[in-house]
């Protein structure tokens, strides 16, 4: 479960799929992990990911906190993105932008994991 969670919630600091409604407070909650826990290492091709991944249990409770409910929204969403965000790369806010005209459409248990992280933020 802990591998799916890291693969799935880790897309989050790379702002994909499991980066809706949870942007910008991962950039907040996480920048500081990744400068400190994956200094120099190059973005692109996952690598990023893969440092985070690495180092998941040194993360700060507030990252760690992001990452999972990232989690959630990724597995809770991941067929609605692939439905309607299927051409569509991650990143850089892309696919948030893409499930948005959709959200009316999204399945329950995505919109409700949305709502439950709209809900959370502070």
């Amino acid at each position: 479960m802990l591998k799916s969670v890291l693969t799935i919630g880790s897309a989050l600091l790379l702002l994909g799929s499991a980066a809706i409604a949870q942007e910008r407070p991962a950039a907040r909650a996480c920048a500081g992990d990744i400068k400190t826990l994956c200094a120099g290492v190059q973005p692109g091709e996952g690598r990023i990911r893969a440092c985070v991944k690495q180092h998941f249990n040194e993360l700060s409770e507030p990252c760690q906190a992001i990452v999972l409910k990232a989690a959630a929204i990724g597995k809770a969403c991941r067929a609605d993105v692939k439905q309607f965000c299927a051409d569509v790369k991650p990143g850089g806010g892309r696919i948030e932008a893409c499930i948005k005209p959709h959200i009316a459409e999204v399945s329950d248990p995505c919109r409700e994991a949305l709502s439950a992280a709209t809900a959370g933020k502070s």
